[in-house]
């Protein structure tokens, strides 16, 4: 039987506190990037609440171009087929995009 000596054990004391922190950042970190699908004209969800601070990544899985357009606040360049365009809301409000290719899509993101 092997035993541990006192910087081992210090080490692996260390590591173990460490470890809740370093994996709450990284679930942090993926909650403040969300993605939104474009397919079949329609964008999945529809509808997000998000907090302040937080990137939204939309994703063109159509075989068709899109963009994403929310009046005075952002606007895409035309997406091809796998493209993204990520956009981080800095100020609460209700934000209301559409495709301007395909005006009948839209969707909205509530910023608390």
């Amino acid at each position: 039987m092997s035993s541990i000596n006192r910087r081992d054990f210090g080490i692996a004391v260390v590591a173990t506190m460490l470890l809740p922190v370093t994996t709450a950042r990284a679930q942090d970190a993926r909650a403040k990037e969300l993605e939104i699908h474009i397919d079949n004209f329609v964008f999945e969800p529809a509808q997000l609440a998000v907090k302040v601070g937080t990137s939204v990544t939309w994703m063109n899985r159509d075989d068709i171009p899109h963009t994403i357009v929310c009046a005075g606040k952002f606007r895409s360049k035309t997406l091809d087929t796998d493209d993204k365009f990520t956009f981080t809301f800095t100020a609460a409000g209700e934000y209301k995009y559409f495709c301007s290719l395909h005006p009948h899509m839209q969707g909205t993101i509530k910023v608390e």
